[in-house]
């Protein structure tokens, strides 16, 4: 008898649907290819040809080829995205900065306060309508285990995060990314804005992330990784300014709100993260003119202080590593010089 384990992630970066196939001990020697087409009626040969090209079928941990037998005790993993036609999605002619696009992938440099793909209560005005009008009449993958209206997206940013995101273009381009979001391949790099200065400056923050059990809004971190799911984040800071620093993170895993809630765990919650408790003093003495001048800076980024500003992989058409990057937007670039210049004037006062 075949035993089968399907695992879905459902989380605010990689979403894909992983099978782990065991072959029983009585199966006969069969091509892989066919197997699983016997097996996933409403897949195509060619589509599972497409992801041994992609490495995202393994047997054993290792890559093969079509004309691959199974045999018994092998086990069979596999990721499988699906491609649907952009019908339903209202394409709307939203301004997109594309840093990057060619026939595979597309990247985008998504503004703070955007939300990446429709959802309850917001129907228009997402990035996904914007690439339905700029792709318009193309078809684009969506990954299993996300709704019909995610059309291209591999991963996600929150709405009040800025940077950098990767589409799918094609079937083969999702699948590979997918397996590379997979197995944590993927180079992930974002700059945070943090309270305080973290002690030690490096390091790495571990801790299941769940749902909140009173606050159904909040992620929240289980240390003893009884609830929720395991995940990982390496921290480094970039600048010391004592009430506040700047902070690289690279991200091991994909888990809704990551960084920002590892970042609150450690006692160090992003800058005006309102769910996270980062938007109200957390360091420093409350009199009035710096009590101002922390309002002023609230004002000024009205969201928190994160962007996506590196995003490295193998580009699924050359097979080549490649990497980009986005500058701080003007929000938090202007936020960050009035905490610089602040800092420098207590230090001459």
């Amino acid at each position: 008898m075949l035993i089968e384990e399907l695992q879905e992630e459902n989380t605010s970066e990689p979403l894909y649907e992983h099978h782990l196939i065991s072959i029983d001990p009585g199966q006969t020697p069969v091509r892989i290819d066919k197997f699983l087409f016997d097996r996933y009626g409403q897949v195509s040969r060619n589509k599972i040809q497409i992801a041994i090209r992609a490495e995202a079928i393994t047997v054993n941990d290792k890559p093969i080829k079509p004309n691959y037998k199974v045999r018994p005790g092998d086990l069979v993993s596999v990721l499988f995205p699906r491609l649907r036609l952009d019908e339903g999605i209202v394409s709307e002619d939203i301004p997109m900065d594309i840093m990057y696009e060619d026939d595979d992938v597309l990247i985008v440099n998504k503004p703070a306060g955007m939300v990446v793909h429709p959802g309850v209560g917001v129907h228009c005005g997402t990035l996904v309508n914007a690439l339905a009008f700029h792709l318009i009449g193309d078809t684009l993958p969506v990954m299993p285990g996300n709704s019909e209206d995610r059309l291209g997206l591999v991963h996600r940013i929150d709405k009040e995060t800025s940077g950098l995101l990767v589409v799918a273009k094609n079937e083969f381009a999702m699948t590979h990314l997918a397996k590379q979001f997979f197995k944590h391949e993927i180079d992930r790099k974002y700059l945070a804005l943090v309270w305080g200065a973290p002690d030690p400056p490096e390091g790495t923050i571990t801790g299941h992330i769940g749902r909140h059990l009173r606050d159904r809004l909040q992620m929240t971190v289980f240390p003893e990784g009884e609830l929720g799911k395991h995940a990982i984040t390496h921290y480094k800071t970039i600048e010391d300014m004592y009430y506040v620093s700047l902070v690289e993170c690279t991200l091991e895993t994909g888990r809704t709100h990551q960084i920002r809630v590892h970042m609150r765990y450690i006692g160090h919650p992003v800058f005006n993260d309102e769910r996270y408790g980062g938007d109200r003093i957390i360091k420093g003495t409350v009199f009035t003119k710096y009590k101002q001048f922390v309002e002023n800076c609230f004002k000024l980024m009205p969201r928190h202080a994160l962007h996506a500003a590196t995003l490295g992989f193998t580009h699924p058409g050359t097979g080549k590593k490649v990497t980009f990057e986005s500058s701080l937007p003007d929000d938090f670039q202007s936020v960050l010089d009035k905490w610089r210049n602040y800092r420098k004037y207590v230090n001459e006062s």
